[in-house]
């Protein structure tokens, strides 16, 4: 079977290929509004079933979808608009915890049988440090809160950030990587560390 990553996300492929997995990327456009009165979890296992299933496949593949938020109370952060967003977001963040969820969808195509499809949930608590005023106007100067939600990456300065996480890592980057390969092996697909 062949592994179809519906994300344009390089932390999402280089999570997988860590591993041994070499997926194909192939993305079509998703609207990602929140909508009106839909909490966090629901949010995010709606848009990586919809991202998975506005891509196409055949028999023989299985397609990979996955939406991240970064959820501070019941706001859900999305990428900055632009610095004085990102600023205003990290304030917010400095010195508490916040929540990251994230929605995985995985769809086996298996010609005559029709799809096998599931989709998932995990979210993972991360504490912050308190920033003052100087070290938020530094990090957002680095310009890599811009295009992350939440407006920081774990994997890259941002992490100089956080304090603690309480549960999966991987996650807090934008893939769940233990549950997600529990997923791909529910589905048929062949692990690198298992035999046939």
């Amino acid at each position: 079977m062949r592994l179809v990553l519906a994300s344009q996300s390089p932390r999402r492929r280089e999570l997988l290929t860590s591993v041994g997995l070499v997926p194909e990327v192939r993305v079509a456009p998703v609207d990602e509004t929140v909508r009106r009165g839909e909490a966090a979890v629901a949010y995010v296992r709606r848009l990586a079933r919809e991202k998975g299933g506005a891509v196409r496949s055949s028999a023989g593949e299985l397609v990979l979808a996955a939406d991240t938020a970064v959820v501070l109370g019941t706001e859900i952060l999305g990428k900055p608009r632009d610095e004085e967003d990102a600023r205003r977001m990290l304030r917010a963040l400095s010195g508490r915890t916040h929540v990251v969820a994230t929605g995985v969808h995985g769809r086996a195509e298996r010609g005559g049988e029709g799809p096998a499809e599931e989709t998932l949930d995990v979210s993972s608590a991360v504490r912050f440090a308190t920033l003052s005023e100087d070290r938020i106007a530094w990090y957002v100067a680095t310009g890599e809160p811009l295009d992350k939600a939440g407006a920081y990456a774990v994997q890259g300065i941002g992490g100089s950030l956080v304090r603690g996480v309480a549960g999966s890592v991987t996650n807090v980057v934008g893939l769940p990587l233990a549950e997600t390969l529990s997923l791909l092996g529910r589905l048929g697909l062949a692990l690198p560390w298992v035999t046939r």
